[in-house]
């Protein structure tokens, strides 16, 4: 889905105050209350098979086109199908959308949808008294309550009175609507999620028609069913224009405002990370070459890839992670942009062909989703604790860059930088995203062709040496100058036959060399070459200038961090922000900058990884905040722990 946004100028300014209740709304004859809101966090919530993440996704869909700035957290179950009723089985997909620029999925829902008690139970703890809870009554019986813990029935014994409690047979109102269809009860039940999406765009004033389409096209092959979902769906809207229970409706305004010009869509962090590689793949002319063993949550990447044959894009789906990344490897050394994708304990399964990749100095893309740990610890869950892996999990001094997207439209030109260092210097790169920018998404800014940039490489085309008797030879391991970076030589070249493997080369020749100074002058120009990487300074974002303690995060941590920072700063504090995307090798000016402040304070998702980086190589003292939870930080959260760090 995508939407036109003109420039600020060319807004009409008709919108109403914030919170204001909308004109002749309140007028008899039955007309409902529209209140305007600046911002809403809704909160769908069921078993796993109920279709939370299809109607989050849908109502995601319908807010991007409509031009609010928003901001997703998809939460599921591991298992492909949970046990129903359960709390380990509830599925949840959390969406944050306003009229201006915002970071985070919100810390806590205004609105919860809960399908079943489980539903209810897993989630209450994080909504807010005086939030709408909207409840779908014909679960609420004996057995679903007290497989739950539920002694009695919390919609009836008070325990919910401080919450502003919408009970609705949600399941008993989709069988009624889709009497006409002749379908089963068990099929008609299916549908209660499009009757619980079309009552929610009802009460949030969200266009229909891209969700209508939608069902159409994707039971395009079962008719009745496509318009069984549709009924469903307009079915819910109608109940809540016609009901009582429903007083009042809500408006939330487009954030034109909050974007530049241009054409955007809603993306997420994988399909950003995927069109980014394709992207890159064109602005360096060189195929596309994905070599993937599937791994949550990696896998939408293979997915993803796999439809773009028409872009040059080349999809193996490997029998394991071993098999997918020497595939790659193997594209590489053909002359292709070569990429594998994994999470954390693909990670480990691939790291000796990493090491061969450093040692073959052939470029190479590591896509690392991380998730929780260790082994295969919460494979639906986040986590940034692949840092030091990427870092140091391989044999010898293996040493390779780091790239970190920080947003899941960042992911993109994540993907673009990540590309550009491999390719310039011949080296396999990390890209470390996490499960919680794969899944989640935001507004994306497509960008215009002329500002992507260039990656063409220059082959190797001939002889570069010349031998004491005038002979020209090609030696692969003669490195360019200024990038430390050797020939690449496409396989076939006349005359640029050459040894590859994993012995140790001699410099310049590339003959094998068990030679000790040559090996101690290969292993320190290697680390040489990544040292030497180009990336860009480190910017400080301290408007006041008098701020003494500095936040530094890296990875997804951003969208928490910078919420937490606005709120320090609306509450009269001096607090500093910076963002790290390149971890190795760190900007040049890291040092001086940390050295600034009298409190470096560096939230990660792990045990303090980045934390431990910084004391080793700057010997400075950093105040680390740790949370491996498996969920992102809450801005809340972390705004405490800036006021404490501020005036501890």
């Amino acid at each position: 889905m995508t939407s036109k946004v003109s420039s600020p100028a060319e807004q009409a300014d008709s919108v109403d105050p914030r919170g204001e209740t909308a004109p002749g709304a309140d007028t008899p004859g039955g007309v409902k209350e529209v209140r305007r809101l600046d911002r809403v966090i809704i909160r769908f919530a069921g078993d796993s098979g109920d279709g939370m993440q299809l109607t989050g996704d849908r109502f995601t869909s319908e807010t991007a086109s409509f031009g609010n700035d928003l901001s997703t957290l998809p939460n599921f179950p591991a298992e492909i199908r949970a046990p129903a009723g359960t709390l380990p089985g509830v599925s949840s997909f959390q969406l944050h959308f306003a009229d201006h620029d915002i970071l985070t999925p919100g810390d806590a829902p205004n609105v919860l949808v809960a399908m079943n008690p489980a539903a209810l139970k897993a989630n209450l703890g994080d909504v807010p008294h005086g939030a709408e809870i909207i409840v779908n009554t014909d679960e609420f019986t004996k057995r679903p309550m007290a497989k739950v813990g539920y002694d009695s029935n919390p919609l009836e014994d008070g325990s919910l009175d401080a919450y502003n409690v919408h009970p609705v047979p949600l399941t008993t109102l989709t069988i009624e609507a889709l009497k006409e269809f002749g379908l089963s009860r068990k099929e008609a039940e299916r549908s209660k999620n499009m009757f619980a999406l079309g009552l929610l765009s009802w009460m949030y004033h969200r266009p229909t028609e891209g969700t209508e389409a939608f069902l159409r096209k994707k039971f395009a092959k079962k008719p009745q069913i496509a318009e069984a979902n549709v009924a469903a769906f307009r079915a819910g809207w109608n109940f809540g224009e016609t009901t009582e229970d429903f007083a009042v409706s809500y408006e939330v305004a487009p954030a034109t405002a909050a974007f530049p010009p241009g054409t955007y869509r809603n993306i997420s962090g994988n399909l950003a990370l995927s069109y980014g590689l394709v992207a890159a793949s064109h602005q360096a002319d060189l195929p596309l070459y994905l070599g993937s063993y599937p791994i949550t949550p990696a896998s939408d990447i293979l997915h993803e890839l796999s439809k773009h044959k028409n872009f040059g894009v080349r999809t193996f789906q490997a029998e394991d992670e071993i098999a997918g990344i020497g595939a790659a490897l193997g594209a590489a050394f053909g002359g292709a942009l070569a990429v594998t994708t994994t999470s954390g304990p693909g990670v480990a399964l691939k790291s000796e062909t990493i090491g061969l990749a450093v040692s073959l100095e052939l470029p190479l893309l590591i896509v690392d989703i991380q998730r929780g740990g260790p082994s295969t610890g919460l494979p639906t869950k986040t986590e940034q604790a692949d840092l030091l892996q990427a870092m140091y999990g391989r044999n010898g001094e293996a040493p390779v860059p780091i790239v970190a997207p920080r947003t899941p439209a960042d992911c993109f030109d994540a993907a673009l930088d990540a590309a550009r260092i491999a390719l310039t210097y011949r080296t396999p790169v990390f890209l470390l995203s996490d499960g919680y920018l794969a899944n989640g998404s935001e507004p994306w800014r497509v960008p215009e062709a002329d500002e992507l940039p260039d990656l063409r490489v220059q082959f190797a085309s001939g002889p570069n040496h010349e031998l004491a008797d005038g002979t020209e030879v090609f030696w692969p391991y003669k490195r360019d100058p200024q990038t430390l970076a050797r020939p690449w030589a496409v396989p076939g070249t006349p005359g640029l036959e050459h040894r590859i493997g994993g012995i140790e080369k001699q410099d310049g020749t590339g003959n094998i060399s068990y030679d000790p100074a040559n090996h101690d002058f290969m292993v320190r120009t290697r680390q040489a070459k990544v040292d030497g990487v180009a990336v860009p300074a480190l910017d400080i974002d301290d408007p006041s200038g008098e701020a003494r303690t500095l936040v530094l995060g890296w990875g997804s941590t951003y969208g928490p961090i910078t919420a937490a920072v606005r709120r320090v700063r609306t509450g009269g504090d001096h607090v500093a922000q910076a963002h790290l995307r390149h971890l190795n090798p760190f900007p040049a000016n890291l040092g001086e900058i940390l050295r600034r402040y009298d409190t470096v304070v560096v939230p990660e998702m792990n045990l303090g990884q980045l934390a431990t980086l910084l004391r080793a190589k700057y010997l400075i003292d950093i105040r680390s905040h740790t949370q491996v939870s498996g969920m992102p930080f809450k801005a809340e959260q972390l705004a405490d722990v800036l006021k404490e760090a501020i005036h501890g």
